[in-house]
């Protein structure tokens, strides 16, 4: 009976095997979107099954093992995920709409992903089609403009990044040290990326989002995530390319030949007066106007040109059942606008391979092999060409001392300086080669499959800068003479890096929790050797441009050499779950250690965020209007190492003291070290996020308070006579930020998008824990203070009230009468009222930082045709005028046109500039706001027109035409009102850029 029992199951389970078997089926079908375009790279998963596939490069996949009854899910980035039932059919053809709202979108955070919609902390997503826009050689540049709270101050010279603030100047040390991690390792700087190699960009603004990255992350963070291959994909190649040319625009206007006669006839100096009657004598009079003299020299269209910009990229991506590929190569080419050696090449080749060595093993291997050479600008030449005196010519044959070219010099008319920028154009090669190899690999391991994740990564990233300076020799006659010589400097970096990542990822039920702990290893460390020759032998070779050319006893004191090495590390966890999709929770821990710190290596940052999807609640079904909405909150602590480290010095002094009436010397000697903590930053935000109107309206929104506690800061030590870097203040930076998008498909044919973000940022020095409660930068005759209730290097000096207009006035005005004034002086506030003008009456000018920016874009596809416009502003920024305030070094110099033309030359001619006289008298050369003046603009940043072939004989091909930077409106006395740190000497002018280009995908 149990034998017949036995054998009856047995039958019983073969035919139920049978019975599956045959009810299993093979489907197979393709994924487009809603205008037919296969979407390669899409993923199908069966739910509740370990079936899967992802579409090829025409979109087609294929499922095994799947019965009637079974549902699988399609999902693409930026489309609406959808699931479809398994019926008799085994062909499936599914249409994907796009996802205004990208919800569901997976962001790159910190050691891990998150999705969007369950981010707490203020992270800011930036695709690829906005960054490639911008015809740059720095990635960051492409953001000018597009994220809120985070300023990009634009650098003219080829090859120089911009200058990068993610929510204001948080540190007197160096605030403009944000943190980059592509691709999961860690840098200083991107400069050796190519826009098209990047898929992403997430930029990680307050401290709960970038606690997790410690002591690097505290100027922000910028995620970036390059271009990856997809599985089972055809190798696609694409080519991108343009070409263009940069001018200069807004080009600053100088007094004229005759606007500057005039002016020396009025400064009421002889010598300048007789300086202008010799280049009558030397170079003739104006026929025009025969008390003129005949040169009239525009100095700035003498040292400007056009400059060709050019970028050829082709790179092929791709994919297997196990392995992804992305491969690629650039060159990238840049003339710089001042006509001299001044250029900047590059050229990159990277590689990206992902590999599933088995289910549950994963492997893969990150390089990028930078090559780049920069010939740097002598930036002397934009000073004088400043000053130069427009009765100069740029070559003189009269003056046959000047060897090897002619050049006219201004002391054959008298002047002290030889004022032509020419021989600095010419004479001055400054070459830099700066080479890179940046590797990362890292080992995955699924220990519990789906649920327990480990990862190991090792990157290191190797510079080379080799840098040339060389000064060929020349006279200028009137005893000026250059001899030749020769710097050389040669700077290695060597930073590794070792992660050690375990994530915990499970769903069940409502609830959703990511568990990931790690440690963290940097090891840091550079080299640094410079030398000096002169006299080099050969010198018209470049051959001889070597030190082993140069005079030997050149070299005394004149070789160097620096090494430094920095070590850390580091112990983090973080904590995300979801509950029911409504409430959100978000917790990280860093324990960093840093060798910078011996006082205390160690330093401890939590952060917490939370949040509540409102949208999720019962009460907010079915409104209508509202999709998503968001609350969030958090607060976090970062510690901040990108400081001097701690360090001291002995100094020893010889004193001469009277004893008994007879002069004794002896030597004192002072110990002074910088025993400095941690700096703190400390930070709350408060944010919300809304789609709505079926999610063709967006709205981001931002408020933060963040402090840096402890901060290190130069406190003057009066017994040693120098300052100290301690720990001795409290900084606040404060705003709101606000972005604003609307996207909407009309029809198949037309679509658009509207956008625009706007930033406060109020920055302020809360504490300075010295007796002064200030701390004064610049030079004495520039100065900068940062002082409690201020910003951080604030102009600090004289505010005018006005012009004395007349003889009366001066008489009236007890000050002016003291100082010797005249008509056409400059009238100070009396701040005190003491009827005195001194340092007592000097005040806080203005700040370099803007009180607010704002940014925004528009853009339609109509067909095959696309058009996308952007622009860029800021308001309440000051920037110093030093070029034209340094006239009080110099009076025998030229000056802008706006001063000529403007200047107080009679009773009612301006209540805002001084005299001609005036401009040469030291009361009036005062630091005040007549030299600091408004940097307010605004830009139309980028104008982009293309069109897309599409032909079956044809690849796709898009042609397009760029105009970058083509119009900006300021009042500033400049170029450009973008001055990195607010102080304009001689700053490379940002040119507009205008290209086309051309992609073709096969």
């Amino acid at each position: 009976m149990k034998v017949k029992l036995l054998l009856a199951c047995v039958i019983f389970g073969v035919c139920s095997v049978l019975a599956h078997a045959q009810q299993t089926k093979t489907i197979s079908g393709i994924i487009t979107d809603t205008g037919g375009v296969p979407l390669p790279g899409a993923e199908i998963k069966v739910i509740d099954k370990d079936i899967f596939d992802v579409t090829d490069f025409d979109g087609n996949f294929s499922l095994e093992g799947v019965e009637e009854g079974d549902s699988f899910r399609v999902t693409f980035l930026g489309f609406k995920a959808q699931n479809v039932q398994v019926t008799s059919n085994n062909e499936y053809n599914i249409s994907l709409e796009e996802d205004a709202g990208q919800l569901d979108e997976v962001v790159v955070v910190g050691y891990g992903t998150q999705k969007k919609r369950d981010l707490t902390g203020a992270i800011v997503s930036v695709d690829s089609e906005e960054i490639e826009k911008t015809p740059t050689s720095n990635v960051m540049q492409s953001l000018q403009g597009k994220v809120s709270g985070v300023q990009i101050v634009s650098a003219g010279s080829p090859g120089d990044s911009p200058t990068v603030r993610i929510r204001g100047l948080g540190t007197y040390q160096d605030a403009t040290n944000v943190l980059y991690v592509v691709d999961g390792t860690l840098y200083d700087n991107i400069d050796f990326l190519n826009t098209k190699d990047i898929k992403s960009i997430n930029i990680l603004k307050d401290a709960s989002s970038s606690a997790i990255y410690g002591v690097r992350a505290a100027n922000g963070v910028v995620i970036i995530e390059t271009k990856s291959g997809k599985k089972n994909q055809k190798p696609q190649i694409e080519y991108d390319g343009y070409t263009g040319i940069q001018r200069a625009q807004n080009v600053l206007k100088m007094a004229n030949a005759e606007q500057f006669t005039t002016m020396a006839y009025e400064s009421g100096s002889a010598p300048d007066v007789q300086f202008v009657l010799n280049a009558m004598e030397r170079y003739g009079r104006s026929r025009i106007n025969p008390n003129v003299p005949a040169i009239n020299t525009d100095w700035y269209e003498e040292v400007l040109r056009d400059g060709i910009i050019q970028n050829h990229s082709i790179g092929i991506t791709g994919g297997a059942d196990k392995v992804t590929y992305s491969l690629g190569a650039n060159y990238f080419g840049q003339e710089g606008i001042l006509d001299m050696k001044n250029e900047y090449e590059r050229f990159n080749l990277r590689s990206k391979i992902d590999v599933d060595v088995t289910d549950r093993f994963k492997a893969g291997v990150n390089t990028v092999f930078s090559n780049a050479t920069k010939y740097a600008p002598e930036n002397a030449a934009w000073f004088k060409s400043y000053f130069a005196v427009p009765i100069l010519p740029v070559l003189d044959p009269t003056n046959t001392d000047a060897q090897p070219i002619p050049y006219a010099n201004a002391q054959n008319l008298g002047y002290r300086g030889t004022q032509n920028p020419f021989t600095d154009l010419t004479f001055n090669e400054n070459r830099l080669k700066i080479r890179k190899i940046l590797a990362s690999v890292y080992f995955q391991y699924e220990v519990i499959p789906e649920l327990l994740d480990f990862k190991t990564t090792y990157s290191h990233n190797y510079s080379a800068l080799e840098e040339r300076y060389v000064d060929l020799p020349y006279t200028l006659g009137n005893n000026v003479e250059r001899r030749s010589s020769i710097r050389r400097v040669n700077n290695t970096f060597s930073n590794q890096y070792w992660d050690n990542i375990l994530t915990y990822q499970n769903e069940f039920g409502d609830h959703d929790l990511t568990v990931m702990a790690g440690a963290s290893y940097r090891d840091e460390a550079n080299n640094g050797f410079a030398a000096t020759g002169t006299d080099i032998a050969g010198i018209k070779l470049e051959s001889s441009w070597y030190l082993d050319f140069a005079d030997n006893e050149s070299f005394n004191n004149n070789v160097s050499e620096i090494g430094r090495r920095y070590y850390g590390i580091s112990y983090f966890g973080r904590i995300a779950y979801n509950f029911d999709d409504k409430y959100l929770l978000y917790g990280t821990f860093r324990a960093d250690g840093s060798s910078k710190f011996t006082k205390d290596p160690w330093g401890y940052f939590p952060s917490v965020g939370a949040g509540w999807v409102i949208s999720e609640e019962n009460f907010m079904e079915d409104n209508g209007v509202v999709d998503f909405l968001k609350l969030r909150a958090s607060w976090g602590k970062l510690g901040n190492d990108n400081v001097a480290a701690s360090d001291g010095s002995n100094t020893i002094s010889v004193i001469t003291a009277a004893i008994d009436d007879q002069p004794v010397s002896g030597i004192t000697s002072t110990s002074v070290f910088s025993n400095n903590t941690w700096e703190i930053i400390e930070e709350k935000n408060f944010g919300i996020n809304v789609e709505a109107l079926d999610n063709r309206l967006s709205i981001d929104a931002d408020y933060y308070i963040r402090d840096t506690k402890d901060a290190i800061l130069p406190v003057f030590i009066p017994i040693i006579n120098r300052s100290v870097n301690q720990n001795s203040g409290v900084i606040r930076n404060e705003g709101l930020e606000l972005a604003v998008n609307w996207n909407q498909s009309v029809n198949d044919d037309f679509s658009y998008r509207i956008g625009a973000n706007f930033t406060t940022i109020n920055n302020e020095a809360l504490e300075i824990a010295n007796e002064s409660g200030y701390i004064d930068s610049g030079s004495a005759e520039f100065r900068q203070r940062t002082q409690e209730g201020g910003p951080l290097f604030a102009f600090y000096g004289y505010e005018r009230t006005g012009v004395y207009q007349n003889q009366a006035q001066v008489d009236a005005d007890p000050i002016a009468v003291n100082n010797g004034l005249v008509p056409g002086d400059l009238i100070f506030k009396d701040q005190n009222g003491d009827g005195v003008i001194d340092d007592a009456d000097r005040v806080i000018l203005g700040s370099f930082l803007p009180d607010f920016t704002f940014g925004g874009n528009i853009g339609f596809n109509y067909k095959n045709w696309d058009f996308s416009t952007s622009f860029y502003g800021q308001v309440g920024n000051e920037i110093l005028n030093r070029k034209r305030g340094e006239i009080i070094f110099t009076n025998d110099t030229n000056m802008d046109a706006d001063l000529a033309i403007n200047r107080w030359h009679g009773e009612g001619t301006s209540n805002t500039y001084p005299s001609s006289a005036g401009l040469r008298k030291v009361w009036n050369q005062k630091l005040s706001d007549f030299w600091v003046e408004e940097g307010d603009f605004f830009r139309i940043q980028n104008i982009q027109f293309g069109y897309t072939i599409e032909s079956p004989s044809l690849p796709q091909t898009r042609l397009y035409f760029t105009a970058e930077r083509p119009f900006t409106f300021f009042d500033y006395n400049g170029f450009d009102p973008e001055v990195s740190n607010g102080v304009d000497r001689q700053t490379y002018p940002i040119p507009s850029v205008y290209t086309i280009g051309l992609n073709i995908k096969i």
